[in-house]
């Protein structure tokens, strides 16, 4: 009889456990299970792209204050968390835990729990990937919602290329990108600024430093100024005057941003900052980007940048494109 009962009660265990709905979202997490209370310290993390820097890892790591480290990302794995509380054993990094939240569509990121994770982050990094899947499935959802509240009372955060990509006020969501396809080219861009495949969203994330610049990343290996160029002419066409800046940020490079503005570069690449001339450009259907100006500067690793006053590097000089060609206005090449 005992042994009917036990065979009935594993029975209905197995049946229980089978019927319970399988989470749309996946969490890992090493550490210790319970959140810890802890104070951050604000600051944002702005990475190129390419391999990962320690230097920025552990800067958010100490931004957390020996509280609660969490990634986020669309797709992917767990890589990033033994990465992470392998830090720890540098100085100044001091972890309770390491999570990793996958959230692949809106399902996921409307559950709850995924809610209450991002609130009890003492620090919070997105990856990089496609940024499209940030834009399309975590605008209007829990997930947008509480990363701004966290960036707004002073949770450190960082992201490396498409997670780069969404950190700015102006971000390009690439979700005209195909897979066979994926790296929007300059020259295409530059020959045609009404590309199809260019999409602009507006205040996905909102960082107060970060307000009327856009950024790129793999900025050189993948030479990307020239789309960054008809970013910031197609949004200057828009507000109608030249509060938009943009910063390519290199691969293995990343700046570390004060809120007040004032950062660091990092790697072993550069930084490169970009506002447009007036007046803007007219952008013509299937015309190529005509009489723009931009100025330029380069900031090299190891040197300090200031996004509210728009300095430092070498420069600046000025960038012309004519007829969908770019070059220096001091020596009359071409740029890259």
């Amino acid at each position: 009889m005992h042994h009917l009962l036990l065979s009935a009660l594993l029975a209905l265990t197995a049946i229980t456990a089978h019927s319970q709905p399988k989470p749309p979202y996946q969490y890992f997490r090493i550490g210790s299970p319970q959140d810890v209370a802890a104070q951050p310290k604000a600051g944002f993390a702005l990475m190129g792209g390419g391999t990962d820097l320690d230097d920025a890892f552990r800067w958010l790591c100490n931004r957390a204050n020996g509280g609660d480290f969490l990634i986020l990302r669309a797709a992917g794995d767990d890589d990033y968390n033994p990465y992470v509380l392998g830090l720890q054993t540098q100085p100044q990094c001091k972890l309770n835990s390491v999570a990793t939240l996958i959230l692949p569509n809106r399902e996921a990121a409307n559950d709850p729990f995924v809610a209450s994770t991002i609130r009890n982050a003492e620090a919070i990094f997105i990856a990089g990937g496609d940024q499209a899947n940030y834009t399309r499935n975590w605008t209007g959802t829990p997930v947008q919602r509480e990363i701004n509240a966290a960036i707004e009372r002073g949770v450190p955060l960082g992201g490396t290329s498409a997670g780069l990509a969404v950190m700015g006020e102006w971000a390009y969501s690439a979700e005209g990108d195909k897979p066979d396809d994926p790296n929007l080219s300059s020259k295409d861009v530059l020959m045609n600024p009404l590309n199809p495949r260019i999409t602009l969203v507006h205040n996905f994330l909102e960082i107060p430093i970060l307000k009327g610049i856009i950024t790129d990343s793999h900025f050189v290996k993948r030479n990307r100024i020239g789309r960054l160029l008809v970013f910031l002419a197609r949004i200057q066409q828009r507000l109608g005057d030249e509060s938009i800046h943009g910063l390519g940020i290199d691969e293995k490079t990343a700046i570390l941003l004060e809120p007040n503005g004032e950062g660091r570069v990092v790697g072993s690449g550069t930084v490169t900052l970009i506002w447009p001339y007036a007046p803007a450009p007219k952008i013509l259907a299937d015309k190529p980007l005509d009489h723009a100006n931009f100025s330029q500067q380069i900031v090299k690793a190891g040197g300090a940048i200031n996004v509210r006053k728009w300095c430092c590097g070498s420069g600046p000089n000025t960038l012309i494109v004519e007829k969908g060609h770019l070059r220096n206005f001091d020596d009359k090449g071409p740029v890259r």
